[in-house]
């Protein structure tokens, strides 16, 4: 291997790329820089456009995934099936069906939250490219039974929110996005309101709560793809006052006339408005968990990112004794991609080696016989066998697997094909299966019998894509699921897995796969 990091200097996140191609120099240079290059790597756009370049290309029109290659990821470990007997059905080969595997499961503390689908779409805030596929989204995730969060910063950036004495009173943003999700809850499932230090500012929980029958909140620590607050980009001098108006950092500072006078001269187009960092500490936390339910709130959850391992068992600690409905950990490389994008490559915990310190943060309070939260986990989750790895790394303590890019790629592309179809339009990819909804979508029918013609004519069309990319989840995660002869995920073990290499199982504690059933080995064997 030549390095970890893959395109150091050059990235398609970026519109960045190296003039001699692939060549790893530790700086990540072109080994011969030329005097009259235009400037195609990420150093040469810095001299140019400057600090636009931190951040992945067209912001706000895209999703970013980094591109870092760690020692150990989820590839390195296999899954273990048998041909032996079955758990949570009856050992029949007549009744031992993929078809049978039950996928439901249930989070909470107290009252408990019932899912037809282990799949919770991590929050997604006020970055266009969440705006505007929202509604698919939160359909597609209610028609499933899932659940899905509203992230940061809707209120303050909602053009319309109306704001009195400090606290908002009216976010017509985040009451459409509210219902964008009520409209088609089947009893199943959840939808949470995330806050960071801006929106507890502004009482935005508390609005949720008392006026948009919201059950569900969600304190954030952080996430997997930065370690700061939040950014977007604004494209006006009257939007950026009206931001820091609002509480938040906006940089460069809209309220200097110079500033003014430069962004007016066309010096540059875009302000940064930033959400700060929190700071936590025990007291205050247990403080704002009563607060929230005293507010109202049934439930209330827990968000951290991929901190250094004592933020960790903070956040573990922390939601034992609060008695946190449910703990997401999410660990370094995901995010939807509004982070820095050398950030989101090079700091933090990666999945595995986060979710091998949670697992043994919660074996010791287990030990202690303490109260263990249920727990998501996610960070570049995206396909079945992802899932079923994810549920075994931390087995018994997984509860739900934490999705956010990969999910809202399936509204998306829902969205697009589903508008071309209605529209008229044949796609070029899609000719071969048809021209209308039921022949290119291969669950439209399906889905259009489990709603009714009326409900699904007015569903919004990304959501058929989010029910399709969930219905494949599910079947490809049952046939895993069987394979192991694991029939409902309460079953599912850390011995489901296998490390493939020495390192892997280091890192994590999962049994190296040469030494695997080592001692009933020598039991059948004599």
């Amino acid at each position: 291997m030549s390095g970890y990091s893959k395109g150091v200097n050059g990235s398609a996140a970026t519109l960045t790329k190296l003039r001699t191609g692939k060549d790893f120099t530790a700086s990540g240079m072109c080994v011969t820089c030329f005097d009259g290059c235009p400037g195609l790597c990420e150093i040469g756009k810095s001299a140019v456009r400057g600090k636009e370049m931190l951040y992945p290309q067209p912001f706000g029109k895209t999703t970013s995934a980094a591109q870092k290659e760690y020692p150990v990821d989820f590839s390195h470990f296999n899954i273990m099936g048998t041909a032996v007997g079955a758990r949570g059905i009856d050992a029949d080969s007549n009744k031992a069906l993929f078809s049978a595997v039950n996928l439901e499961t249930e989070i909470g503390s107290g009252n408990k939250i019932k899912l037809d689908i282990p799949i919770v779409v991590a929050a997604m805030g006020s970055t266009n490219v969440a705006a505007d596929n929202w509604e698919h989204l939160a359909a597609g995730a209610a028609i499933c039974g899932g659940g899905i969060a509203i992230g940061e910063n809707v209120c303050g950036m909602d053009p319309d929110v109306k704001i009195k004495n400090g606290r908002v009173v009216h976010s017509p943003n985040l009451e459409r996005r509210v219902k964008d999700f009520q409209n088609w809850y089947n009893g199943k499932g959840f939808i949470a309101v995330q806050a960071n230090v801006e929106d507890t500012m502004l009482g935005v929980q508390e609005y949720a709560l008392e006026n948009l029958g919201v059950e569900a909140v969600e304190i954030k620590w952080g996430q997997g793809a930065k370690d700061i607050g939040g950014e977007v980009k604004l494209n006006t001098l009257e939007r950026a006052l009206q931001l820091k108006s609002r509480g938040y950092v906006v940089l460069p500072d809209p309220e200097d006339p110079k500033v003014q006078e430069a962004y007016k001269a066309g010096a540059f187009t875009e302000f940064e408005r930033h959400s700060r960092v929190g700071m936590v500490g025990y007291e205050s936390f247990m403080e704002r968990v009563e607060e929230l339910r005293n507010a109202g709130a049934k439930y209330v959850f827990l968000k951290t990112g991929a901190y250094r391992p004592a933020d960790l068992a903070r956040a573990v600690k922390f939601a034992s004794d609060a008695k946190i409905d449910l703990l997401t950990v999410d660990g370094a490389g995901g995010g939807t991609g509004m982070s820095p994008w050398r950030m989101m490559n090079e700091w933090g915990v990666p999945t595995v080696y986060i979710q091998a310190l949670l697992t043994r943060y919660l074996d010791k309070l287990a030990a202690k016989g303490a109260f263990i939260p249920s727990v998501a986990v996610a960070g570049g989750f995206a396909l079945e066998d992802h899932l079923f790895k994810g549920f075994a790394m931390s087995a018994p303590y997984v509860k739900a697997i934490g999705m956010a890019r990969s999910a809202l790629t399936a509204a998306m592309v829902g969205k697009t094909v589903g508008k071309a179809v209605k529209s008229g339009k044949s796609l070029a990819e899609y000719k071969k299966y048809g021209k209308n909804l039921d022949q290119i979508f291969v669950a439209a029918a399906e889905l259009r019998d489990k709603l009714g013609a009326e409900d699904f004519a007015r569903l919004p069309v990304g959501a058929i894509g989010v029910y399709s990319y969930y219905e494949r989840l599910a079947q490809g995660l049952r046939q895993l699921m069987c394979g192991a002869r694991k029939f409902a995920l309460s079953h599912i073990t850390r011995d489901d897995i296998a490390s493939l290499t020495k390192e892997a199982a280091d890192i994590s504690g999962i049994t190296y796969i040469m030494d695997e059933d080592a001692e009933e080995v020598e039991a059948i064997l004599g």
